[in-house]
């Protein structure tokens, strides 16, 4: 019961998130409204998924709305201390963002590479801590490993 209720709260918020545009989700956090920080946040929204800093730079350049390398890192910085977009801890590499809705963890294929979201049971920060442990914990992350579908399915 506790679960069926998590899953309709958070399919409720994401909803609610997907109806409001770039520009409505920089206001509500009270953030300054700059056009990278517009063109970043609709890019993640529209194609979802998980994606570093050069690639949405390159992304931005094929739609002909470049924006310079440094103007994206700095927009990926505020967004994600503002929780508007999440960098996807996927381990070692590049840093992979991500649009910020749902608290979540991530699955890696160790075949393809292929990093995908996973439902948090609590599906809010911190979802785990620790036993004995006196500090403040913020967030826990958990990154499953292994073999995804696609790959397992071409073993066969």
């Amino acid at each position: 019961m506790e679960k069926e209720s998590l899953q309709e709260k958070q399919a409720t918020s994401d909803r609610h998130e997907e109806e409001q545009t770039a520009r409505q989700r920089l206001r509500a956090a009270n953030v300054k409204i700059t056009r990278p920080r517009l063109l970043i946040l609709d890019l993640l929204h529209e194609l979802k998924g998980h994606y570093s800093a050069d690639e949405l730079v390159e992304l931005l350049r094929e739609r002909q709305t470049s924006l310079p390398r440094a103007s994206v890192y700095n927009a990926l910085d505020i967004l994600t201390r503002q929780g508007l977009v999440m960098l996807a801890d996927a381990g070692p590499g590049r840093a992979l963002y991500e649009e910020g809705n749902t608290w979540h963890h991530h699955f890696v294929c160790l075949t393809c590479g292929a990093v995908i979201d996973i439902p948090c049971i609590k599906g809010e920060k911190p979802c785990l801590l620790p036993d004995h442990f006196s500090g403040l914990v913020e967030e826990a992350q958990v990154i499953f490993r292994g073999c995804c579908e696609t790959c397992l399915a071409k073993r066969r």
